[in-house]
């Protein structure tokens, strides 16, 4: 009963506080929102394929497949064949935005040097970034091919020359050297001397079919961000507990120090559950609604079952900065340093995927990682309680060393 009445005192002070309130469920939701925006254009940015539509008149063409053999997804293009009749149809009536024609006979024309046409029709409401790209992409491939045919044939006319010549001996063929450069070319395709690297979170796909969309990403990160800021809080309500003499009143009364911490613990517990159950259900629920991506909660018994592991770890690093701090300064700057120092090096900011080997390996020494991990898992990933348990075991440990050292450096009578 004595705990009881510790935290409904606490939990009716928590929700008289405006700035709390703010704090607590308001802020969290404006950063989600904010970075949601950022990631999903990023995202969209680095994801898109522009569809190319694609109508080839030189069928059974070798110099025409291998145009379109250029044409890949990994350069933003995704070529799609079609009848002319029906691209043009299409295309008239605005269900595709460009067509592509590799006119007949195109094979035979670069082979014999003249100079075909490729013809690019786009729609008049067609996006002029994709167009523009996929003039890039189109215009750079068929270089590359006409590069490839011109030293091929002028190979092949030193080797015809060379025959010519009954004079000397033959040191080399006209194969060979077609061969030569054939095999130069398919080298400088896997290892071209200048080359662009792109990462992919392979981590994640391997895992699941789709990466995370802007908000699995926002809402992870932020909430734990947030929720381990409530350590702060709960360091500030103990200072003034004893600040204002109230902690001696609670000594005499007939209350155990075992009780006391436990107690202060409680409300802030149940003040990080409460802003567990609105951050997720705003984001499962409501930034639908607003035209963001909605996050999938997964397994509900492992997302209940991580939420109150965190909770008890944010509480408990409150005793632990209240038992070290000795003025409200000292606990602003400790709690500054949990919010933003720990949350950026694992992972609230810049997904863990992005983060490299230097502060992700730096972020595993922070509550906060695991707890992104294991949310992460369990949206992300779908796992069940058996696939996050290192991620709760870490995070148990936290929790046990912070309260354990806490109560130990604790002053009661301070």
């Amino acid at each position: 009963m004595s705990i009881l009445t510790i935290t409904g005192k606490d939990l009716l002070l928590f929700v008289k506080d405006r700035g709390r309130l703010f704090m607590a469920f308001l802020l969290p939701l404006v950063f989600i929102l904010a970075f949601g925006y950022a990631y999903g254009s990023l995202a969209a940015g680095e994801a898109r394929v522009v569809e190319l539509p694609v109508v080839n008149l030189d069928a059974g063409g070798a110099l025409a497949q291998a145009l379109l053999d250029g044409l890949i997804p990994e350069r933003g293009v995704g070529v799609k064949p079609y009848e002319e009749a029906k691209a043009q149809d299409l295309l008239l009536k605005g269900d595709i935005q460009h067509v592509l024609t590799i006119p007949a006979g195109f094979t035979q024309a670069v082979q014999s040097g003249q100079q075909p046409v490729l013809k690019l029709v786009n729609h008049p409401e067609a996006n002029e970034e994709d167009t523009a790209a996929l003039v890039s992409v189109i215009d750079g491939v068929a270089k590359d091919l006409s590069l490839q045919t011109q030293l091929i044939a002028a190979f092949r006319q030193m080797g015809q020359m060379q025959s010519a010549d009954s004079k000397g001996a033959q040191t080399f063929s006209s194969d060979i050297v077609i061969k030569q450069a054939q095999s130069q070319f398919e080298r400088a395709k896997m290892a071209p001397l200048v080359s662009v690297e792109q990462q992919v979170p392979a981590a994640i796909l391997l895992h699941r079919a789709e990466a995370p969309n802007a908000m699995e990403i926002a809402v992870p990160g932020f909430a734990v961000l947030f929720l381990f800021m409530s350590a702060g809080t709960a360091a500030l309500s103990i200072y003034s507990e004893k600040k204002l003499s109230t902690f001696r009143r609670l000594l005499s009364a007939p209350l155990h120090k075992a009780e006391l911490l436990p107690g202060k613990m409680l409300p802030n517990v149940i003040a990080v559950l409460l802003q567990i159950v609105v951050i997720f259900a705003v984001g499962a629920w409501v930034m639908p609604l607003l035209g963001m991506d909605r996050i999938a909660l997964g397994n509900l018994p492992a997302l209940v079952v991580v939420s109150i592991v965190v909770a008890l770890c944010s509480a408990s690093l409150g005793v632990l900065i209240a038992a070290l701090a000795r003025t409200e300064g000292q606990i602003s700057g400790f709690g500054s340093a949990v919010l933003w120092v720990a949350g950026a090096v694992a992972g609230a900011f810049i997904p863990q995927f992005l983060l490299g080997n230097l502060l992700g390996t730096i972020g595993k020494v922070t509550p906060h990682y695991w707890a992104i991990s294991a949310y992460n898992d369990v949206i992300v990933r779908g796992q069940d309680l058996a696939g996050i348990s290192t991620q709760l075991g870490v995070l148990a440990l936290f929790t046990v060393a912070f309260f354990a050292i806490g109560v130990w450096r604790f002053r009661f009578d301070a």
